[in-house]
């Protein structure tokens, strides 16, 4: 017998794993998702993620605004944003640093969702995999005669059913992602 709250809650992790993975993917909107993850040196040499670093703002769909906590590193977060490459110039505007959206490509578009359609599918995978940890467990208690066939059975198409649960939210959150990156 296997304790369904311990599937769920390990499907429930996958799935947040997913959600962090793909809020990074472009779409046309401005996230704060975009940038809260790179990473910059400060202080002499100590890394840090923006979001640790001080506040992200959406003030419209096609801008960021980063404000430090900490105004003194403010140049030094500015040059690590532009060293990170990722496709916004960050620009001093006072005490906050500006990044524009730039436009997304129709060929970009279509990488974007090729990428989300990889990610997908490797965390598919990793769902089959719970599932099939679990039913391994379930199998083990079956040839240990800890469980009857009957209730065999019925766990296996109730471990089946969390599973189909589990891969039809995470497809619904891709599509809603997909609709996003079209614009």
């Amino acid at each position: 017998m296997i304790n369904f709250s311990d599937v769920n809650a390990r499907m429930l992790k996958i799935t947040d794993l997913f959600l962090n993975d793909i809020a990074s993917l472009r779409t046309g909107r401005a996230t704060p998702g975009l940038i809260e993850n790179v990473v910059v040196s400060v202080y002499g040499g100590q890394k840090n993620k923006l979001i640790e670093l001080g506040s992200i703002n959406v003030p419209d769909v096609r801008s960021l605004t980063f404000q430090p906590w900490d105004q003194t590193i403010l140049r030094e977060v500015c040059n690590g944003i532009q060293a990170a490459n990722i496709g916004m110039t960050p620009v001093v505007d006072g005490q906050l640093i500006r990044m524009a959206l730039p436009m997304l490509t129709q060929e970009q578009r279509e990488d974007y969702i090729k990428l989300l359609g990889r990610k997908l599918e490797g965390v598919r995978g990793m769902i089959r995999d719970a599932r099939a940890d679990f039913r391994k467990k379930l199998m083990d208690a079956k040839n240990a005669k800890t469980v009857s066939e009957d209730e065999f059975k019925r766990d296996e198409v109730e471990l089946q059913k969390v599973t189909d649960k589990h891969i039809a939210s995470l497809e619904e959150i891709a599509k809603k992602k997909e609709v996003e990156i079209r614009g």
